[in-house]
């Protein structure tokens, strides 16, 4: 299950209209057409975009009398967040040894050095 929800989650982020249209949630909620606003695509394009992030869980719909404000949904990115933190910390470390490493290096190189 989780790896699913990682894979929809990545999927949906893959986009770069997909990840403008999270930008925009991260400052509050906001309309169907106000998400639109600055693309150059019709609605129902930006809809289209709108459903994968929901379905992802990245995006809920609200409702506010006739209007359907979409908001930014933090939880599944901060699954994925977790995700590539494990990673970071590996590639750090792997970073770390190799940083001593030539250090020794270098020292051992000074050390023959007329």
């Amino acid at each position: 299950m989780q790896a699913n929800r990682l894979d929809a989650t990545f999927a949906a982020l893959a986009d770069p209209t997909r990840r403008a249209i999270l930008a925009r949630l991260a400052s509050g909620e906001a309309s169907v057409t106000e998400l639109a606003e600055p693309f150059a695509m019709s609605q129902p394009a930006i809809s289209k975009h709108l459903k994968v992030l929901e379905r992802a869980g990245l995006i809920s719909r609200g409702r506010d009398a006739q209007r359907r404000p979409r908001r930014l949904e933090p939880k599944r990115l901060g699954e994925a967040t977790k995700w590539l933190e494990r990673y970071r910390r590996l590639w750090e470390g792997n970073y770390q040894r190799l940083d001593a490493l030539l250090e020794q290096l270098k020292a051992k190189e000074k050390k023959w050095e007329p």
